[in-house]
């Protein structure tokens, strides 16, 4: 039996692997202690782990972890994905949507951090609460379903108003920014402003990306992440934002588990 583990700053994520079969599961990083009496049950498995609670985490498990670089696990697990769904691509962005966003150039069999923004689910959740008064995730994003923020974001089209636009319409201008043009007519319910949030966090993660990918020459982003999970919003918001800019997005499913699978790769390697 092995594990791979990536002890991350919201959600710890394990692959677990056991006569050729492999499972995913996810704790909260608050259940640190709840994962490690999950492999205190299983002395003799082989462990990998990775993620900034990684150390932590080895403080309170008998065995003798493999630990690799978050980076580097992320990329061997989008590997082993890409190969396995027949996928391969030679030089893309990846981008890795978690509390915050972490963007990389794969060129081969090299992968380098292209760059980052605070932009992602820790964003979506603080500032879904400041909106809100609602905390939990999977409640905010369920919201923000419902929501529609046609009257809360300015886009090109509303600044044209009719005429031919220089660039195409549907892009915002400012997210926030029709709040000055509506205030006085429209009452703006929490799911529209949650909807609102979590496009101006997607519209943020793809442009920072595009540019990496216009930068690299790269035709593809692949996106993965745990804040697309229960968040179909976001992940239309950023299929579609970076279709308009003329790239191609690539989702990975389980992708969110890259880290883990690729600790655990990198293990049987070593």
């Amino acid at each position: 039996m092995k594990f791979g583990i990536d002890a991350g700053g919201t959600l710890i994520k394990i692959v677990k692997e056991e006569n050729g079969e492999r499972t995913f599961s996810k704790y909260l990083s608050t259940e640190v202690e709840t994962v490690a009496e999950l492999l205190q049950q299983y002395p003799d498995a082989e462990v990998a782990l990775t993620g900034g609670k990684a150390t932590y985490l080895q403080s309170l498990i008998p065995q003798d972890a493999f630990q690799s670089i978050e980076f580097d696990a992320t990329f061997k697990g989008i590997q082993t994905f890409l190969e396995q769904l027949n996928h391969p691509l030679e030089n893309y962005i990846f981008t890795n949507v978690g509390t915050g966003t972490s963007i990389h150039h794969v060129k081969g069999e090299v992968q380098e951090r292209a760059g980052g923004t605070g932009a992602g689910g820790g964003m979506i959740q603080g500032l879904g609460y400041l909106l809100t008064g609602e905390a939990d995730y999977e409640t905010l994003t369920a919201l923000a379903a419902k929501g529609d923020r046609d009257d809360i974001d300015l886009k090109v089209k509303h600044i044209y108003k009719g005429d031919k636009t220089p660039i195409p319409g549907e892009l915002t201008a400012a997210n926030f920014g029709r709040v000055l043009h509506t205030k006085e007519t429209v009452q703006y319910t929490d799911a529209d402003k949650l909807a609102a949030a979590i496009g101006a966090v997607g519209e943020t993660v793809t442009t920072v990306s595009i540019h990496a990918a216009r930068e690299f020459g790269a035709e593809y982003v692949v996106y993965i992440g745990s804040s697309f999970l229960s968040n179909e919003l976001l992940k239309k918001v950023v299929m579609n934002y970076t279709v308009l800019r003329g790239f191609k997005p690539y989702f990975i499913e389980n992708g969110e588990y890259s880290g883990a699978l690729g600790t655990l790769k990198l293990m049987e390697e070593k």
